[in-house]
């Protein structure tokens, strides 16, 4: 088992993806630690993967709540001795345009999706610079493909997957053993995802259905018979220029 002596802190991971994290992890031989903001459904996380043999304990976790992190990374090391594997992966969303979007809304996304991870990269980088471990920071496709009903959701995963390069660089240029990368899946079928769709009521079947937006090299691809005629800048040249070039 690949995983068999290592402690794995995994947030949000009461349903979804962060649940079927802790099961392959639990399942691969690691120490898992779930937590959630809602303790009840973490604790049945918990006791199902113990029921199948594997090693999980829960706990309750305001992921945008600083004292808590620092207690909860504390408890971990305590237990376990280190922490080896840390999975930022609670989050929130909501179909939102830019000029429906209230400001509490956004502030509140964006203490979930970005500060959260910024706190727990930094606990997490804390806890691993001496001895080594890994940081994976569940971004999404929504940090590189625009929504316009996903703004606030759109900025919030984009810092994810910025604030995730930032934090590897440092580490690397500091010599500190920490491997930070982000993950960045498409649509899952998710309590999350089901909830904001589910929002939008007769409007749901029509975002689902909405053909993906056609790729910003479409035409340049479309118009150019060689990568002379595609620009006149190399500053400008789109990657199908730059292959060719």
């Amino acid at each position: 088992m690949r995983f068999t002596g290592k402690s794995v802190l995994i947030t949000g991971a009461a349903r979804g993806i962060g649940l079927a994290a802790a099961q392959e992890f639990a399942r691969e031989g690691a120490s898992v630690t779930i937590t959630d903001i809602d303790a009840e459904e973490a604790e049945a996380a918990a006791a199902a993967i113990r029921a199948e043999g594997g090693k999980a304990e829960a706990r309750r976790q305001d992921v945008a709540n600083e004292a808590e992190w620092k207690a909860i990374v504390a408890d971990v090391v305590a237990r376990d001795g280190r922490l080896d594997i840390l999975v930022n992966n609670a989050g929130m969303g909501f179909l939102k345009s830019v000029v429906d979007t209230g400001l509490a809304e956004w502030q509140r996304l964006m203490a979930v999706n970005l500060e959260s991870v910024f706190l727990g990269v930094r606990a997490g980088i804390t806890a691993m610079k001496d001895k080594g471990g890994v940081i994976v920071n569940v971004a999404s496709i929504a940090a590189n493909v625009a929504e316009p009903l996903f703004p606030a959701y759109n900025a919030s995963k984009a810092g994810v997957a910025m604030l995730t390069k930032a934090a590897a660089v440092d580490c690397a240029r500091k010599g500190w053993p920490v491997r930070i990368n982000s993950l960045h899946p498409g649509y899952c079928e998710t309590k999350l995802v089901a909830d904001a769709v589910g929002a939008l009521g007769d409007e749901a079947a029509g975002f689902a259905r909405r053909p993906p937006p056609p790729s910003p090299w479409a035409a340049w691809r479309r118009r150019a018979k060689s990568p002379a005629r595609c620009c006149s800048s190399p500053a400008m040249m789109p990657p199908t220029c730059a292959a060719a070039s």
